[in-house]
């Protein structure tokens, strides 16, 4: 016999847990390791989950009809309803074995890749397609591989349009973003030996002259490239990427990078090996397989991975990626905005680049690189002890001599420093180079940290440090994995890690404080994970500042980031695993913060809630002493801890270098019994948090109307204080739970507050949860018996039905006493079966009694919650151990032990509340008892003959309110059931239109923990027949108060919606919303996560999961409802409801869409009776309410976007017309523009496109799931369907177009709906169907419409008319069609056999000699676009013939589309259709430039039509020349534009009649006197040529550059040369890199006019300069193939300049101007006309050029020509009478400092810097200079070598002894700055150097002494590099630093000025930065030294406080 363990139980005991229910055998016997996880869920949840063989025929039967519907094209809707319920099947967490996993994969792959595919339907397959193929450990290439060009071409088409596409393409502007995110999710199944193909096919679109070409080069190799293998390919990307100025190719350089380190730790991955063993089976049409020879990547050695110097980057990248990192900050110094030069080059790029999917957040990355480059690969130095570690702190290498007599000062401070330390080998800290870069990076940072400091920069410097610790924790713990791939000798060690937290832990000490939320929420996270990592690193500082900031009264917002600190760090002190020794810390901790439960501060109370919960969710609650000690009453106050007592503040006592938690640390025993003395204080502590949550309930502000107390803010307190709260209750010892359950109830028995009735339902809640048996014995008899007495005296008599009433004073008690017993109801319904019988009577007695709203609100609630305590399914605890852990001895006693314990999922339980039959039983009796008859009270309510007065409205309103809340609390009760006939009808009557039965996805219901889920049971058939009466009367009650509809009504209809939401929607997962529980599962999981890949979690996460998983059950369940004949009359109900008169129709409309969303059929079945409600002769409201409820999106969308539909939905729209009010004419306005968004181009062009792949996975897919046995009628019978469901909609389409044109055509239509009809019949153009005559007359007519907007939709139309007769003429296949394919028939794609840059510069020499059109017509010569040829060769060339001299080169169109062209040439070829249009062209308008719209309309014209309609538009545009009025011009440009753009391929006689004709008019044009036109003009030009092959427009280029030779650019009329420039500009612009054959000649002819007076002209001068010196660059690969240059990037040594970035075009015209400067300076003119010199003339042209070059994309080119010119340009800044000179020439050296320089520019520009400041004899020069040197040392620090560094302290430290103070100061700031990143040695011999310097620095007694000066000087000199020294180190405290400023600072406070300024300066700087950690740095202080400090700081009151403290902590 087995006798149960006693001491197992408890008072609190739930009794046994059921016996968890049976798990199918193939899951539980399973070993597969998704089967596993799928067991845990099963175990996890109370009732019986299906087999798993089960619902794998469930998925087959899903994938079978995918298979069919893709098969049978119909993609909308039978491919998107069977993905759906794909969708909701993996909810249910079973496996998808793994081949039909990638049977999808490819099905939907091809889906995305066919041509011309919805993007809806792209849009779903594309997401099915990264949810199946994400998980790197389901799927590997080994697996499946994919092919990418499918992808790669529909991208690289839709990527960049043209005018018109972009037009058309306007709804589908989404295509080029799914096909990159597709690319990138797929991008792992690309076979690496796709590689060389790939850069073959990106390489040559590269044009670094164009940043659009470079950008979408970068993005196609970056996103496609297989990063498997990069050995190839990435020394490439380096080299252009440092080539390329551009932060937009940064950004996503910076991704890839991260992506490659965190891949590449493991060294197999890139094994050449791989490529070879993986099978090559994705091969589309068009794929090659080039293989170049890669010898130079061979090894003879076992392959060791990609790793190099740095992780996977040799040390210049790396030095490279530094610099990048420094500048990602976005720090701005003092330096007008040397970061500006990158984001100015990317205005550059058009908007097309921003269509693709955003590259990750370069912060992001560069951490995530930055940590997988970490290893220990260097030779570590010696551990750090500063908070912030640099270097190695050597001391110095030998003792520096005294400054000799013969020799001056500045040569002794600047002697050369720490020579003996070179030799040595490089240290690194902890040995690790990406760790001592970080660190350097920090260091240079770390002021920027500080709140006072703060900006923009320092939410990113934070997430920085976030990301970093974040991506360490990842990889730190991934490499404890067993199954780790990284080498053991590339893994992080612990000093890795400990370093780590020492260098980052100052900073993020400091930017706790921030006041920015971002800041503080990175800082806390990255805490968090600093924790983990070292917790004895970070818990003693933040304990060490909370302490002070909790006692005092300090700012508010130090208060509660300390609280969110503690916050962060909480699991070093609950979680013993993470930090043993923190657990004695937190009883202290939580002493302090019980203050922040505050009313008044309600952050702080939001700060402080937080972290008790979340450390209550860790720990008990409970006394550890030994049981003979007497536990507190809790009837004391807890004792206030002092500060001594707190253990942290012992670390005090360390001796001197002992490191905080290395050395003295306590054993676990001895921790334990320090923690044994404070756990007793536990129930003090919990009584007092009481006593401050009531004090708050107390202090609420009065409950309004709707029940809550206050505002939002004082909501969300009582929900945060009684969520700690509950989290407390939970987690209490018996005693203790005891002692708070009697508080709780003194508390709500003795006192009545009717501010806190919402309150104190919460509060008992929190109780109830943790132990409902006895809180309900406590309470239930108490409150009956108060409810009783309260309803005997009158309480809730009086009449209320108002929802806005406020409840009376005499009902407090009844609503305090309801709330108490709705509290006490919360949790496990069969400690209520006791009660029954008093239940049951109570709710009888509130149901007759309570007449008020609050009253019978409160008791319908009640019934409501113990109805759903009974009934539902929820887990009834979930405390931080399992239950029979929780009750063991073991636990009782040492339950310290266990806190913070995480566990795994298979050794969870779960107790869960299943309904026992006795529960069920009591349900039944509540409703035949208490609900039955109080809905026949409501049927009688209803009968003929009752008075409706407002004692009706009263009774009808509560009776309503009690039966709603008591069917509201049974969701689960009863499962409901649908008929096979039911379905059938349902079908029929279904939203989706003209499918196949079969096609329409159902579902099989599954297990869900319904209590009743057998129709056949007698309880089941009664209350699915007590709901039906339900139901009825509801029908019956609308429509009788529908007929009464009176305004006094009002209430009964809301009480009546609310009961209709609760019959139709409370069901299933209604009240445990899958969604909601996966917003908190995922919340939860955020601040459980100690570190990323966890595998082990808190136990009340997996509680959370398991409700999750038992709601996803639910909303399986609730997929489908039941709507039957009663919903439709119900769904009738609030259809009419929603047009209702009065305040109904918000809620009914909200309802109606609730309905929408969960009933199929709903939208079809309203849609007639809101179209009656627009008809004439309806009420104004009623109208207005049906044009509303249109207007939600679920019928808008419905009835707009389903093409059969939409012309009765356009018909009904246009005939509200009838109704004038304004307030009506708006809402049909916004109902409008709502359907334009879903009314688009309908194209059925798919499905005549055959793709192969597509039908292949398909039939693989349908092979997998479907027996051979099984036939396949389904296919061929949906084909069919789709196919008639094809011709219904054309049918339906062409009848839309004609009422669209009936309307329009009107002339009673008014104008705003003529706008909608023209815009609908815009959209209706379609590409797969030829237009009709009326539609293209009708909308061609509109062009000279007198209202703009109907003219602007109009144009666009005809360009979309014109756009789809030529595709559709000119296209070969269906294909063409989808992706916009122009064949045009003049297109030669001519092969390139030299590959050579000679090739490449013929190619564009022939650009400048004229067409012989002869020779053209026969040879392809033009070329258009210079698509490849600029760093490599593509195979072949796009280029032109010359049309036929006479014969059209498209005429005569396609044949389908002549009635449409017809009808275009009939209103073209009349005059008056021309004259009309110039009318309005003409009319004024704002636009400065000709409009593209209105040229784009002619130019589509002229090119269906050729010279037709040319010689009636002659006359109008000659008129329109001859006006000099502005907007004349216009109209005559916008003309002229269109017609020489429609006429590239006009027969040549046609050209060559129009040239004759026109250019003539350019004298016109040119002769122009007027600024107005001239932007009108150049805007004409810069039209014409974009994209032009130049030689087709000869005449014009002929006259701009005849112009260009010979306008005299000294002549007098300035208007005349600055005309022809601008046109010149537009021409040279448009033309690009076309434009070089003319560079030569144009640049000499500007350089002979240098000395030009007019600053406008050289202003263009500059431009040009720019310009040709960027065309000109040249990439220098020997030869032009993308094989030899990837090779060549791979082999040649770095100083081979491949990209030919580093350009000597300019190098023999900078050297003239090296030689030439001398001279005009010398020329110069004096004083005021010292601006009209050459020298500064061209002074500024210089400084202009290379400005406009540093901010260009080529910027690195810049410094060729910066360099030779630094002299000069230093000495533009000390010209002092030219301030543009000196202002520019600062402002081009300081953002040139921005620009990320070549190394071997670096030493010979800080040799011209250093050469500046000792040689030029200005000590302005030198004032200006070292501002420079910090600058550019600040962002190039990463770049310059240490032997750089060393001679650029030794120049600054000469500068210490200059004889102007200014330069002095300057110098001492610039070292102070550049000290923070130097080598400890170089710090040390200075600091030596310093101090020697002061003591032997005596100041003579004689002030007038010559000597005094001198040795003033020197002191001054002396003292400068001392506080230099200091401020360098502004939050650390260097070992030298006290003596520095006690015994040598000090001792100079009051020396003459400027000496004592200094020192004081110095003394408050310091003063300032250390205030924050005083109570640390001051314990590196002798007494003697903090006194000498209180003389220094001015006065002694800020060290006395702190001297003071210092000996209380001692």
């Amino acid at each position: 016999m087995n006798i149960p363990d006693v001491s197992t139980l408890s008072i609190r005991d739930t009794g046994p847990p059921p016996s968890s229910p049976p798990i199918p055998d193939d899951i539980r016997d399973a070993t597969d390791h998704y089967l596993v996880k799928l067991r845990n869920y099963a175990k996890s949840i109370p009732y019986s989950v299906e087999s798993n063989s089960k619902m794998q025929r469930m998925l087959d039967f899903i994938l079978l009809r995918i298979a069919q519907s893709v098969e049978a094209k119909d993609y909308d809707p039978g491919l998107l309803q069977w993905d759906s319920m794909l969708n909701y099947w993996s909810m249910l967490k079973y496996p998808i074995p793994k081949e039909k996993r990638i049977a999808v994969i490819k099905v939907y792959f091809n889906v995305c890749t066919t041509p011309g595919m919805p993007n809806h339907i792209v849009a779903a397959c594309s997401d099915g397609l990264q949810v199946l193929a994400r998980s790197k450990r389901k799927l590997s290439i080994d697996d499946m591989r994919l092919p990418w060009l499918p992808v790669y071409k529909i991208l690289s088409k839709d990527l960049f349009l043209t005018r018109r596409q972009f037009e058309i393409r306007q709804v589908a502007a989404q295509t080029s973003w799914y096909m990159g995110y597709i690319a990138e999710n797929t991008r792992r199944f690309f076979h690496p030996a796709t590689i060389d193909e790939m850069l073959s096919t990106f390489l040559p679109m590269m044009n670094g002259t164009n940043l659009n070409s470079i950008l979408a080069s970068q993005y196609y190799m970056l996103t496609f490239l297989p990063l498997s293998h990069p050995q190839s390919y990435l020394p490439m990307l380096f080299r252009v990427w440092e080539s390329i100025n551009s932060y937009m190719f940064d950004d996503r350089m910076l991704q890839f990078l991260s992506r490659l380190s965190e891949l590449h730790v493991d060294p197999t991955v890139s094994d050449p090996q791989r490529i070879e063993a993986i099978p090559d089976d994705a091969k589309s049409e068009g794929e090659g397989r080039p293989n170049w020879p890669k010898d130079d990547l061979q090894t003879k050695w076992r392959w060791s991975g990609l790793f190099s110097d740095v992780g996977i980057f040799s040390e210049t990248e790396w030095n490279y990626l530094m610099a990048k990192c420094m500048a990602s900050m976005e720090i701005p110094l003092a330096d007008a905005g040397s970061l500006t030069t990158g984001p100015n080059a990317d205005g550059q790029a058009t908007f097309e680049m921003n269509r693709l999917p955003k590259p990750s957040w370069r912060i992001a990355s560069l951490a995530r690189i930055i940590v997988y480059s970490m290893a220990p690969d260097g030779l570590p130095a010696p551990s750090s002890t500063a908070p912030t570690p640099l270097f190695t702190p050597l001391t110095s290498g030998a003792s520096t001599p005294l400054p000799h007599q013969n020799g001056g000062l500045g040569d002794y401070l600047s002697s050369p420093l720490g020579k003996g330390g070179r030799l040595k080998a490089k240290t690194y800290l902890a040995g690790c180079k990406a760790l001592d870069s970080l660190a350097k990076l920090i260091a240079s940072t770390e002021s920027f940290f500080h709140p006072t400091n703060s900006g923009s920069w320092t939410s990113d410097l934070s997430a920085f440090v976030k990301y970093i610790v974040y991506d360490f924790n990842k990889r730190w713990y991934e490499e404890q994995q067993p199954d780790c791939k990284t080498p053991t000798h590339r893994r992080l060690t612990r000093e890795i890690k400990r370093e780590l937290v020492k260098c980052l832990r100052t900073v993020t000490l400091l930017a706790m404080f921030s006041q920015d939320s971002n800041t503080v929420a990175n800082i806390q996270s990255c805490m968090k994970s600093m924790s983990i990592m070292e917790p004895d690193l970070i818990l003693h500082p933040i304990l060490e500042r909370a302490v002070p900031a909790l006692e005092a009264l300090v700012e508010t917002h130090r208060t509660t980031a300390v609280i969110k600190a503690l916050g962060a760090v909480a699991p070093a002190m609950v979680c013993r695993h993470v930090y043993y020794p923190g657990a004695k810390h937190l009883i202290p901790i939580l002493d302090l913060l019980l203050p922040g439960i505050d009313l008044n501060d309600p952050p702080k109370t939001f700060c402080t809630t937080s972290f008790i919960s979340e450390v209550a969710q860790y720990i008990k609650f409970g006394e550890l002493a030994s049981p003979d000690v007497r536990m507190g009453d809790g009837i004391d106050l807890p004792r206030r801890f002092a500060s001594t007592d707190l253990p942290i503040l012992e670390v005090e006592q360390f001796p001197d270098g002992v490191e905080l938690g290395s050395e003295t640390q306590l054993s676990n025993e001895e921790e334990d019994a320090i923690l044994r003395d404070t756990a007793g204080t536990f129930a003090d502590w919990v009584t007092a948090f009481l006593r401050r949550v009531i004090l708050l309930f107390e202090n609420l502000p009065e409950e309004g109307p709707n029940g809550s107390a206050g505002g939002a803010t004082e909501v969300q307190l009582v929900d945060a204080v009684s969520g700690a709260f509950s989290q407390i209750c939970i987690h209490l010892s018996e005693p203790l739970y005891d002692m708070v359950l009697g508080l709780v109830f003194d508390y709500a028995t003795q006192n009545v507050r009717s501010n806190a009735v919402r309150a104190i339902h919460q509060l008992v809640e929190c109780v109830a949860n943790a132990d409902p048996a006895k809180t309900l014995d406590r309470f239930l008899p108490f409150c009956e018996r108060s409810i009783r007495t309260e309803l005997e005296h009158g309480a809730s008599s009086l009449r209320i039905t108002s929802s806005h009433s406020t409840p009376l004073p005499s009902d407090a008690t009844l609503h305090w006493n309801l709330a108490i017993l709705r509290g006490a109801m919360y949790n496990d319904g069969r400690v209520t079966l006791k009660y029954s019988n008093q239940l049951i009577a109570l709710f009888k007695l509130l149901n007759e009694k309570t007449y008020s709203k609050r009253g019978y609100s409160s008791s319908g609630k009640l019934l409501s919650s113990t109805l759903l305590t009974l009934s539902h399914t929820y887990p009834l605890e979930n405390k931080f151990v399992n239950p029979d852990e929780w009750n063991s001895k073991e636990f009782k006693a040492n339950h310290h032990k266990y806190w913070g314990k995480l566990y795994g999922p298979e050794d969870v339980q779960v107790t869960w509340h299943v309904p026992t039959a006795e529960e069920l039983d009591f349900v039944l009796r509540i409703f035949k008892e208490v609900v039955e008859p109080a809905l026949d009270i409501l049927h009688g309510l209803l009968e003929p003959g009752v008075t409706r007065d407002e004692v009706w409205r009263n009774d009808f309103c509560r009776h309503i309110s009690f039966v709603r809340n008591a069917f509201s609390g049974i969701p689960t009760l009863a499962k409901e059931v649908i008929s096979p006939e039911e379905l059938r009808e349902s079908m029929e009557s279904s939203d989706i239109l003209f499918e196949i039965p079969e096609m329409i996805a159902t579902i099989e219901p599954l297990n869900s923990g319904f209590a009743l889920s057998d129709p056949a049971d007698p309880r089941h058939k009664y209350i699915a027949g007590l709901r039906h009466k339900y139901g009825e009367f509801l029908h019956k009650a609308s429509v009788s108060l529908q007929q009464q509809g009176q305004e006094n009504t009002v209430d009964a209809v809301h009480a009546l919606l609310r009961s209709i939401r609760t019959y139709m929607l409370e069901y299933g997962d209604s009240r445990d919303s899958y969604y909601l529980q996966t917003d908190r599962y995922q919340s939860e999981l955020n601040i459980a996560r100690h570190y990323a890949g966890q595998k082990e979690w808190p136990r009340a996460l997996y509680v959370r999961r398991a409700r999750l998983y038992h709601a996803a059950r639910l909303r399986w369940n609730s997929i489908e409802r039941r709507r039957g004949p009663l919903e439709d009359l119900l769904i009738d109900d609030v259809t009419q409801w929603s047009m209702w008169t009065f305040a109904t129709g918000e809620s009914s409309q909200a309802l109606l869409e609730s309905l929408c969303n969960t009933f199929d059929g709903v939208r079809r079945r309203c849609l007639p009776a809101l179209y009656k409600g627009l008809e004439p002769g309806t009420e104004d409201d009623r109208m207005k309410g049906a044009l509303w409820t249109l207007n939600l999106s679920v019928f808008a969308k419905y009835a707009s976007g389903e093409p059969t539909l939409v012309a009765e939905f356009l018909k009904k729209l246009f005939g509200c017309q009838h109704n004038e009010k304004a307030s009506i004419q708006d809402c049909v306005g916004s109902l409008a523009e709502t359907c334009l968004g879903n009314i688009g181009e309908t194209s059925h062009v798919v499905y005549d496109v055959e793709n192969s792949e597509l039908t292949a996975a398909s039939h693989a897919l349908k092979a997998l799931v479907l027996s051979r046995s099984e036939g396949d009628e389904i296919t061929p019978k949906c084909r069919e369907q789709r196919v008639k469901r094809i011709s219904t909609t054309d049918e339906a389409l062409a009848h839309t177009i004609d009422a669209l044109l009936e309307i329009a055509n009107d002339p009673d239509t008014h104008w705003r709906y003529a706008i909608v009809a023209i815009r609908c019949l815009r959209s209706l153009i379609r590409r797969d169907i030829p237009l009709k005559s009326p539609h293209v007359r009708y909308l061609l007519s509109k062009a000279y419409d007198s209202n703009a907007s109907m003219r602007y939709y109009s144009q666009r139309a005809v360009m979309k008319i014109s756009r789809f007769i030529k595709l559709r003429s000119l296209a070969r296949s269906p294909i063409d069609i989808a992706l916009e394919q122009n064949h045009n028939p003049l297109r030669r794609k001519v092969p390139v056999n030299e590959f050579t840059r000679d090739h490449s510069e013929r190619a564009l020499e022939d650009y400048r000699k004229p067409l012989v059109l002869q020779r053209a017509s026969q040879e392809p010569l033009i070329r258009d676009k210079v698509g490849s040829g600029w760093v490599v060769w593509d195979k072949t060339a796009d280029y032109f013939l010359a049309p036929h001299p006479t014969k059209s080169t498209f005429q005569p169109w396609n044949s389908d589309s002549d009635e449409a062209v017809s009808a275009i040439r009939e209103i073209a070829r009349d005059a008056s259709f021309w004259k009309q249009l110039s009318t309005h062209y003409s009319a004024e308008n704002n636009s400065d430039v000709i409009l593209q719209d209105n040229l784009c309309c002619v130019k589509s014209i002229f090119q269906l039509l050729d010279d037709e309609p040319l010689e009636v538009l002659k006359p109008i545009v000659e008129e329109l020349l001859a006006d000099k009025d502005k907007n004349k011009q216009r109209a005559a440009a916008e003309f002229l534009a269109g017609i020489i753009a429609g006429s590239k391929h006009w027969p040549t006689n046609s050209q060559i009649e129009l040239w004759e004709w026109f250019t003539p008019h350019l004298k016109t044009i040119f002769s122009q006197k007027s600024n107005e036109s001239l932007s009108v003009w150049s805007s004409f030009f810069e039209h014409v040529f974009y994209n032009k092959d130049p030689r087709r427009l000869q005449p014009i280029v002929d006259h701009i550059m005849e112009q260009f030779k010979v306008v005299d650019f000294n002549g007098e009329s300035t208007f005349e040369i600055i005309q022809v420039l601008c046109f010149f500009r537009a021409f040279y612009e448009q033309l690009g890199v076309k434009f070089t054959p003319w560079v030569e000649d144009v640049l000499e002819r500007c350089w002979a006019e240098l000395k030009c007076e007019h600053e406008d002209v050289l202003a263009y001068f500059s431009e040009i300069l720019a310009f040709c010196g960027k065309i000109m660059w040249r990439p220098n690969p020997s030869m032009l193939t993308a094989e030899v240059f990837v090779r060549e990037c791979r082999t040649l040594p770095k100083i081979v300049d491949i990209m030919g970035s580093r350009s000597v075009f300019h190098e023999e015209r900078v050297s003239e101007l090296v030689k030439q400067f001398p001279v005009w300076r010398k020329e110069r003119l004096p004083g005021v006309r010292a601006f009209q010199s050459t020298y500064d003339r061209v002074g500024v042209l210089v400084c202009k050029w290379l400005f406009q070059l540093i901010h260009d994309t080529n910027a690195v080119s810049a410094f060729e020509c910066i360099l030779p010119l630094m002299p000069e340009l230093i000495r533009f800044t000390e010209v002092n009478d030219n301030d543009e000179l000196a202002y520019r020439a600062k402002l081009l050296m300081v953002r040139m400092c921005g620009v990320i320089i070549p190394n071997q520019y670096i030493d010979p520009l800080l040799d011209q810097i250093f050469g500046a400041i000792t040689t030029f004899p200005s000590w302005k020069v030198r004032l200006k200079i070292l501002p420079l040197v910090q600058v550019f040392y600040f962002r190039q620090s990463s770049l310059i070598g240490d032997a750089k560094l060393v001679e650029m302290m030794e120049v600054i430290c000469r500068c210490l002894d200059d004889e102007v103070v200014e330069v002095r100061e300057m110098a001492a700031t610039t070292l102070s700055g550049i000290l923070r990143l130097s080598p400890r040695r170089s710090v040390v011999a200075l600091k030596d150097r310093f101090v020697r310097l002061i003591k032997n620095s005596k100041l003579p007694q004689d002030r007038k002494s010559p000597a005094y000066n001198v040795a003033l000087r020197q002191l001054h000199a002396a003292v400068l590099g001392v506080c230099a020294l200091i401020d360098s180190y502004p939050y650390t405290i260097e070992r030298w630093m006290p003596e520095l400023l006690t015994s040598v600072l000090a001792e100079h406070t009051y020396d003459p000025i400027p000496i004592s300024t200094t020192v004081r300066k110095c003394a408050s700087t310091f003063r300032k930065t250390h205030q924050d950690t005083w109570h640390e740095d001051s314990k590196k202080f002798t007494e003697e030294q903090l006194a000498a400090l209180s003389t220094l700081l001015s006065g002694s009151s800020y060290c006395e406080c702190h001297v003071t403290r210092s000996h209380q902590c001692r």
